[in-house]
């Protein structure tokens, strides 16, 4: 039960190469795809690239205005001028929390179609995790006892 309604645990594992996502007791993900992201530099977007912006076009808020990502496969596989593939992580450790949780955001929103504060959650992290990284992620509140 969680707030009152009996609802399934989202499971999501940010991989080095894949997110999965889906839900808690099933047998497989209901989404898989890259855990790269597309970014853009706010000087480098031209008029085309402005015309065919999608929904998984995010701002980042830490650069406003700077950098424009992009995730899943349909938004990476559109060609767009002077865009980056990067990888949000590193030897299995979060480097770039804006492209994680654009990442995150686009598993929930995008392939699950769901609102997050409405499921409880489990999110896989390397073992190796420092503290720090924990509390950036929220892990922190799993780890207290």
């Amino acid at each position: 039960m969680y707030g009152g309604e009996e609802v399934s645990a989202i499971v999501v594992d940010l991989g080095s190469h894949t997110c999965k996502a889906g839900y808690a007791g099933e047998d497989a993900p209901k989404a898989v795809f890259p855990s790269v992201v597309g970014a853009i530099d706010g000087n480098g977007m031209d008029i085309d690239d402005a015309a065919n912006t999608t929904e998984d076009a995010k701002e980042s808020d830490k650069e406003k205005g700077k950098r424009k990502l992009y995730t899943g496969s349909q938004a990476l596989n559109f060609r767009r001028d002077q865009m980056e593939i990067l990888s949000p992580t590193k030897d299995g450790i979060v480097t770039d929390w804006d492209m994680v949780d654009n990442v995150w955001d686009h598993a929930f929103r995008n392939c699950l179609m769901i609102d997050p504060t409405e499921h409880p959650m489990l999110l896989a992290e390397p073992p190796l995790n420092s503290q720090q990284q924990r509390e950036n992620s929220g892990f922190s509140t799993f780890y207290r006892c």
